[in-house]
């Protein structure tokens, strides 16, 4: 029988990246996102993978918990969840933010990724197989001016994945962390609101990771022997490192 992955976010970037990589290797597929369309276009993409469409915002309980309890028999068994869906929202820096936006990251990266899982994870300690992975970022460990509420969402994230492994220890449920630094998809054009040159700026002179690297590292997690937890995994472009203190010097 084919194992089942259920991506959140999965219309573009990571998402995508990922449910093509699986669907090569033979899973059945749930993918969520808000854009119906793109679900379809991904559907349609992965034939003649099984792939169950669910059309959904995270941020919404009601509508996620609804969803997730309509997939059919044939997926319902999921033995992979992966909180993909989230995002960041502009660069500026604390005291000029819009709380607007803060609400939104808020309610996708923490509330959203929450929401999902809790809906999911109690079938799978009930079924006694699973596996969780969350999409971190560097930007939960390493504070960059105007990274303020995005790098604060993904610290959560990075917590929440460890309190999990600690709640399911005597459990076969896995849980990972993933933390990619600078990759390149829409990502960035979604931070700066839809500019697309601005977003180019971001990798100008350097080479970034990309969706695909990142789907097969989560492939590679999820496919290791069920006895290996892969707690975290933190993840940069060779161009990019840790910068030193910043020091005003006016």
């Amino acid at each position: 029988m084919s194992k089942t992955v259920f991506i959140t976010g999965a219309t573009a970037g990571f998402g995508k990246a990922m449910a093509e990589r699986y669907a090569a290797e033979g899973w059945q597929l749930i993918v969520s996102g808000r854009r119906e369309d793109r679900l379809e276009e991904l559907k349609a993409e992965l034939a003649p993978t099984a792939v169950h469409t669910v059309c959904f915002d995270v941020r919404d309980r009601e509508a996620t918990q609804a969803a997730i309890a309509a997939i059919p028999p044939q997926f319902a068994d999921i033995d992979v969840l992966v909180n993909n869906a989230g995002l960041a929202l502009g660069m500026e820096p604390v005291h000029k933010c819009d709380l607007d936006e803060w609400d939104c990251m808020i309610d996708t990266n923490i509330k959203g990724l929450l929401y999902v899982t809790r809906t999911v994870v109690e079938g799978m300690v009930e079924r006694g197989r699973g596996h969780i992975v969350n999409l971190g970022s560097v930007a939960g460990t390493y504070p960059y001016p105007g990274g303020n509420t995005y790098g604060a969402t993904k610290a959560f994230v990075k917590q929440f994945s460890l309190n999990m492994r600690a709640d399911l220890l005597g459990t076969p449920v896995r849980v990972t962390n993933i933390e990619p630094g600078l990759c390149e998809s829409e990502f960035s054009v979604v931070r700066f609101r839809g500019d697309a040159s601005m977003a180019e700026q971001v990798y100008k002179g350097m080479q970034p990771i990309v969706p695909e690297d990142i789907a097969e590292i989560i492939y590679w997690v999820t496919t290791l022997p069920p006895h290996v937890n892969i707690n975290a995994l933190e993840v940069m472009p060779v161009d990019q490192a840790f910068s030193p203190f910043a020091i005003n010097r006016s």
